[in-house]
């Protein structure tokens, strides 16, 4: 369990970490900081923020580098200003970190700053870690295909906020799962959960458990078919955790998209398309030791 003043010790190691983003960072003279043996705090680190000191600092500094370059800044300038020694360095850790080259991720960046890291608050959410920024995705109409799930509920308006429909027969046992590969075959796998729900509508919330359906492929009876417009996306992963932390991480990172990213990033939802949960074997507990998943959501630069 972490206290109150551990929190604030290492919310002083973040903030300074910040503060020094383009420096060099000692992670003995951060664990003196914190008032613990290196060993200890790197352990502490880890278990509140999801990502070793090192990791951490890494990604953050490519975050930052990122906001720079989506600015119009050269490669070679933001490696050098970011202590790496070459530009070839600089993809290197940049491919190592966030599986793709600069020059493709750039047009997938947020234009804000990264956020402000608030540990207090990211603890309270029970994430299981910190979320780092989301990645901007433009994405063609696609249609998928799958169960709906009708419950009587009040003030419904995000997909967060119904985890009571993972209690309805079919998808705590695997079967509707099961019924739409089987009989859709889908060639890439993943399921989405899509809130169907017109906003006007406060009392019920419709839920769709789908998949993506392919061209020339027939539906059987009794499912619903919904053709997705463009749009771009928002899509945050949620912090890698183990099973058991899994639900908590998925409302955490919901409450941190709204509460925290929306009213600091340039963005507002696009009411015109759906928000949705996306599912792949990433979070199959059975062949990972900790899993995640992705929110997308469909956004649009504020007016």
């Amino acid at each position: 369990m972490i206290g109150i003043q551990q929190l604030h010790l290492l919310q002083q190691v973040v903030d300074y970490i910040e503060e020094h983003i383009k420096d060099e960072i000692d992670p003995e003279k951060l664990a003196k900081m914190s008032g613990y043996s290196p060993y200890h705090f790197y352990r502490v680190f880890q278990k509140l923020t999801g990502y070793t000191l090192m990791d951490y600092v890494v990604k953050r500094k490519l975050q930052y580098a990122l906001y720079e370059l989506v600015n119009g800044k050269k490669i070679i300038q933001i490696a050098l200003d970011y202590g790496f020694e070459t530009h070839a360095g600089f993809t290197k850790a940049f491919k190592k970190c966030l599986g793709s080259p600069p020059s493709l991720y750039k047009i997938h960046c947020p234009k804000s700053l990264p956020q402000k890291l608030d540990l207090f608050r990211i603890h309270q959410k029970n994430t299981g870690g910190i979320v780092m920024q989301p990645m901007i995705v433009k994405r063609q109409s696609f249609t998928v295909v799958g169960k709906t799930f009708e419950i009587n509920m009040g003030n419904i308006s995000f997909t967060r906020d119904a985890p009571v429909i993972w209690d309805q027969e079919g998808l705590t046992d695997g079967s509707i799962e099961r019924f739409l590969y089987k009989s859709l075959a889908p060639k890439k796998h993943g399921e989405y959960c899509i809130n169907l729900s017109p906003s006007k509508v406060e009392d019920k919330f419709i839920y769709l458990f789908a998949v993506d359906l392919d061209k020339d492929t027939s539906v059987p009876d009794g499912l619903t078919l919904l053709q997705i417009p463009p749009a771009t996306y928002a899509v945050f992963r949620t912090p890698l955790v183990k099973v058991e932390k899994f639900v908590s991480a998925i409302k955490g990172t919901w409450d941190y998209i709204l509460e925290d990213w929306f009213p600091q990033s340039f963005y507002e939802v696009d009411e015109e398309s759906f928000d949705f949960e996306y599912y792949d074997e990433h979070c199959h507990y059975w062949d990972y030791n900790k899993i995640y998943m992705e929110i997308h959501i469909p956004i649009k630069e504020r007016g």
